[in-house]
């Protein structure tokens, strides 16, 4: 297989030191005849010492033909040693340095907690991580059957990046849905049912005694793109209602099946862990095997990337397991909905991973309980504004169904993605994470606020005036008043007011919700 589609530095394993970089991955390659049939069970680690005497045990795993493979990020630059320890001889004991430059430019390393807030994400190197998500379950899918290149996922994840969106959600693998299909849709967009499967053999007539390898391998080309233009993959390891013929749970196949794809992945640092869609709700296991998966991977991730689970009552009974919690609330008052779970899960960051919203394509795939984007957006918009974090779904790119060129679609088809390119620039401009929420202060709508002069209110499309409810001390000083937007991205001409015992502003003409930025100035 070509790997002209990877930025992975690749190296085959030499004494003299190897070159890297801080927080680039690199695949340090070593040789050793062993048994095919043993195909991703033979370990391999690596023992390194960082500049600082930082000590990291990590993982390899077996990349077939006879090659095996330590996926190593480093956190720090400066000269690294490492040791090797496998039960295969050849490879046991060898040794080796790295000579590791610092970061270049938009390296920022793994997501981890906010030092300063518990419910705020930043990258290792402190700058903010605001995720606006985006789901596409069958990412894996577009290119897996090209060895060569990975045109259709580039094309589709550049559009993605293009307007803003930093996260995606997405499966190792799934097979196909189990609702009905539109009778219209164009089989070149149907990526159900791929010609692909991680283990031996077929999704209908699987071997889970091995792994196929060359699957992993094509994956890699995904997560590492993803990598390169800065988007997070937030990995569900598992899907239970995409017809996938998974191994039984807690095998022998299934551990090794887990355990590989933690090994392989792990030093991605764009690499968030879910362990399954919709963890809990088909029956096919129970909250004890979620915790020991949960366990598993902790043991086993030698970088502590963040883990969640795509179910809310896992994270609500037991939230000392994960480090983020997602929810999949649909209600109509959403706003409350997640302000409750604000209270009920506190010092956590939280994504409502499926608010309902599913925006219309040119097929129905799935509709949910609302598909106008401008709904959608509000949605959205109202996770925000109770202080937790969105993520959009269009029934073009989710589930079975992708399509990879949104441009080739006419206008009335193509999804309004340009509404979160100018939702990420009113997220970064007002850093809106490190904003209060939950503090009403108006007769009507939303506020996020600083706890001193500025405050950002959500004002509903019913409202034609809003009414702010500021101290009474600041009565007779001035205030001023900047409308955005949410769908063309647009802010008006700045307003002076005088603050009053009861201020109210008139909301600007429109269809849709409006956003009021609101500074009172210095006496």
């Amino acid at each position: 297989m070509s790997n002209s589609a990877l930025a992975i530095n690749r190296v085959e394993y030499q004494e003299g030191a190897i070159a890297g970089r801080q927080w680039e991955v690199l695949d340090i390659a070593f040789a050793a005849a062993t048994d095919p049939q043993q195909a991703g069970e033979i370990e391999i680690a690596a023992d390194f010492t960082g500049p600082d005497g930082t000590a990291i045990s990590v993982d390899g795993f077996d990349d077939g033909d006879s090659r095996f493979v330590i996926r190593f990020t480093p956190n720090k630059p400066g000269s690294w040693t490492f040791s090797v320890r496998s039960p295969v001889a050849a490879l046991d004991g060898k040794q080796g340095s790295l000579s590791v430059q610092a970061a270049g430019q938009d390296r920022k390393g793994g997501v981890v907690i906010a030092k300063e807030s518990p419910t705020r994400f930043e990258y290792e190197n402190g700058e903010r991580y605001y995720p606006i998500a985006f789901e596409c379950d069958w990412l894996f899918a577009l290119d897996a059957e090209n060895p060569d290149d990975i045109p259709q996922t580039r094309r589709f994840v550049d559009t993605l990046a293009e307007n803003g969106f930093n996260q995606v959600v997405m499966n190792v693998f799934a097979y196909d849905v189990n609702w009905p299909k539109d009778d219209r849709l164009d089989k070149a967009f149907d990526y159900g049912s791929p010609n692909v499967y991680p283990f031996g053999g077929h999704n209908e007539n699987p071997d889970h005694s091995r792994l196929n390898i060359e699957y992993f391998q094509r994956l890699d080309r995904v997560i590492d793109y993803l990598d390169q233009k800065g988007i997070v993959a937030h990995l569900m390891i598992y899907v239970w209602n995409k017809n996938v013929n998974w191994p039984e749970a807690d095998s022998q196949a299934d551990n090794r099946y887990f355990d590989y794809v933690v090994r392989r992945y792990q030093a991605f640092p764009n690499m968030v862990w879910d362990i399954s869609k919709e963890a809990l709700g088909y029956g096919h296991n129970d909250v004890h095997y979620i915790s020991h998966r949960i366990d598993r991977l902790r043991k086993a991730d030698a970088y502590s990337r963040l883990v969640t689970v795509h179910d809310y009552g896992y994270c609500r009974r037991f939230p000392e397991k994960v480090d983020f919690v997602s929810v999949q609330l649909w209600l109509s008052e959403l706003y409350s909905v997640m302000r409750d779970v604000v209270k009920n899960i506190p010092g956590k960051p939280i994504l409502n991973i499926e608010h309902g919203g599913y925006e219309r394509g040119p097929y129905v795939v799935f509709t949910g309980n609302y598909t106008s984007p401008e709904v959608c957006l509000e949605r959205a918009y109202q996770c925000i504004f109770a202080g937790t974090f969105p993520t959009h779904y269009w029934q073009g790119a989710a589930w079975n169904v992708i399509i990879p060129d949104i441009d080739q679609l006419p206008a009335d088809e193509q999804p309004r993605l340009d509404y979160y390119r100018h939702m990420r620039s009113f997220v970064d401009r007002y850093r809106v994470d490190e904003l209060v929420a939950g503090d009403r202060k108006a007769n009507a709508g939303f506020c996020l606020h600083d706890n001193a002069d500025t405050l950002i209110y959500y004002i509903p499309k019913e409202c034609d005036f809003i009414g702010i409810r500021l101290p009474s001390e600041r009565r007779g000083e001035t205030m001023t008043a900047t409308w955005f937007d949410p769908y063309t991205g647009e802010y008006s001409k700045p307003e002076n007011h005088k603050i009053t015992q009861w201020p109210s502003l008139k909301v600007p003409a429109g269809d849709g919700f409006r956003i009021l930025v609101l500074n009172l100035d210095a006496p």
